[in-house]
Order: structure tokens, then sequence, then C-alpha cells
């Protein structure tokens, strides 16, 4: 087991902050699990014989909009992200619950759909690290390796952060059994996400935080309907990746936030001595917003944690 600390360059960024992607990616559907899923396929600037096929799960009510200035920065690497069903312009599950095991089985049909073999690299962030993590410890020898980037190590409802999530287990019950104009007005309330966003941030950069600002109030009231968020998000504050550690062989990079009040910097190393072959990488200033906020030393520690762990 490993851990190191690394911290972005404070350099503020004056120029408003753009993501130039459009000749690496294409948009494509599948139909999986019933649903009619839309994915984007990266494609890597230059292939060379240590390029991986990296396919990351994105957070809970976010899109993969929100992973873009990590896939930026790799790229070298081709990267496949889904919206994931209900999120995004994914359709919703039609038959069954929006739960963790059931976006594990979306993800093992999503992965044979496109025949992406056992060398594929999986990425999961905050709610898609649990998703990732119980996929990889029912899927043994599926992908390798695994990389957990805000990484969900206890349950949300433990500790003095406790309180806050019930309150937001209520809001979104309440936004599910009000009437319908009532509860999506509730949830897509632009004052709402605006708070969510401005607690989350940790950054003083007034561009970076007017493009996180701007990125929230964009995507994240892309969902399918009340009641798949109110499933999705039981499953996010229920789950945790410290549920199945002991079953993760492979190897696992962990990148945490010194200052995520979410996945708290405890419960990393908690977890981190759980795993068999593990390393944590801690980015300084940084919360729960690693892929928005410190693309750059996420981006490096994953080139890094990927030469170290080529394909065989």
């Amino acid at each position: 087991m490993m851990e190191k600390s690394l911290k972005e360059n404070t350099t503020s960024t004056q120029a408003p902050i753009t993501l130039n992607l459009t000749k690496r990616v294409s948009e494509h559907t599948v139909e999986v699990t019933g649903a009619e899923v839309h994915y984007w396929d990266y494609a890597p600037e230059q292939w060379t014989p240590q390029t991986r096929t990296i396919v990351m799960v994105h957070g809970f009510r976010g899109d993969h909009h929100g992973l873009e200035r990590v896939v930026e920065l790799l790229p070298n690497h081709r990267v496949i992200m889904a919206d994931l069903p209900g999120f995004g312009l994914s359709q919703a599950f039609p038959r069954i619950e929006h739960s963790v095991a059931s976006y594990g089985e979306f993800l093992s049909e999503f992965l044979d759909c496109l025949a992406l073999g056992p060398n594929t690299v999986l990425l999961g962030h905050s709610f898609g690290s649990i998703v990732a993590s119980h996929f990889v410890a029912s899927h043994p020898g599926r992908v390798q390796p695994l990389i957990l980037v805000n990484p969900i190590a206890a349950p949300a409802l433990e500790g003095p952060k406790g309180i806050m999530t019930k309150l937001a287990v209520f809001y979104y019950w309440a936004a599910a059994k009000l009437p319908a104009a009532l509860g999506n007005s509730l949830l897509r309330s632009k004052l709402i996400v605006h708070v969510m966003s401005v607690t989350m941030a940790k950054t003083k950069d007034k561009a970076l935080l007017t493009f996180i600002h701007g990125q929230h109030h964009a995507y994240f009231s892309d969902f399918a309907n009340r009641d798949m968020l109110l499933e999705s998000f039981r499953a996010s504050v229920s789950g945790t990746v410290r549920e199945v550690a002991d079953r993760l062989s492979l190897p696992v990079l962990l990148i945490a936030g010194a200052q995520d009040e979410i996945a708290t910097l405890p419960n990393q190393h908690k977890l981190l001595s759980l795993l068999v072959d593990a390393q944590l990488v801690v980015i300084e200033d940084v919360g729960h917003l690693i892929h928005y906020e410190t693309p750059a030393p996420a981006a490096a520690a994953i080139i890094d944690f990927l030469e170290r762990h080529p394909a065989p």
C-alpha cells in the first residue's frame, strides 16, 4: 500500500475555462438492461503501446460532462463514458430499481455490448465509485485495474454529516411524494442546485467557480423522473466501497481530496488499509470536486498508475 500527496498548480485561471474534445469524441446509443443509453467514445490523440481503454462511471445527478476535464488530460488513452440510466440523455431502467446492483448489471451488459475485454480500466467517481467497486467484486477478472476518485468509503448516514444526509433523504422523498409540478420544481430548483455547488467547491478562483456553477446548473437537473432519482439517491447514501473492499484483489488507485467533507480523508485511510493492492493519492486544497477543480494532478496520478500497471 502506498500514499502520496499532490498539490494543484495554484496559478489563477483568468480566462473562461473551455474544453477541447471535439476532435476526439463521438456519441453513440445502445440498448442495455431495457434502456436506451447514450455514451461517448473519446479516441486517443495518438495510439501507443501504452494506450488503454478506460470506462468511466460518473457520480449521482451528474452525467458524462462532469469528468471531461480529466478526459482532456488523458490524450493518449481511449475513454468511454455513458450517462448512467436515468441521468443525462439515458433512459431510466424500465422494470428494475435504480440500485447499486442494477447499475452493476448495466455495467456488465454495457461492457459486453461494446466487446470490451478484461484489460479494460474501470474508473468511478463518487457514487460511481460504489457502482464500479461492487461490479468488480461481483465480476472478478472482468476489468483491470480499478480507479476510484472521491471514493465513498463510509455510509453517508454515519458521522457528523449524518444529520445533513438524513435531511437530504427527506428532501428527495418529499419531492417524490409531492404533486408532480411542485416536486420537479423542488428537485430542479436553481437556488438549491447553486447552494449545493457553492458548498462543495473549495476553489477561490473566480473563473473556475463560474465554470463549476455553470456545469451544475446545466447538467445537475437532467434526470428521467422523481422516482428513479429517489431510488438512486438511496443507493448513493447506503452503499460504500468499504463493503466490498476485501473482495477487490486487483490493483486499486484511490484519489481523494484533502478537504472532502463527503468522502472524508480518515475514511480513505481506513479503506486503504482494507485493500490488498492499493495506492492512495491525496490532492491538497480540494474537496469532492476533484474532477472539476484539480483535474491535472488527478490525471497525472492516473497516468502514473497505468504506467505501473500495464496491460498484460
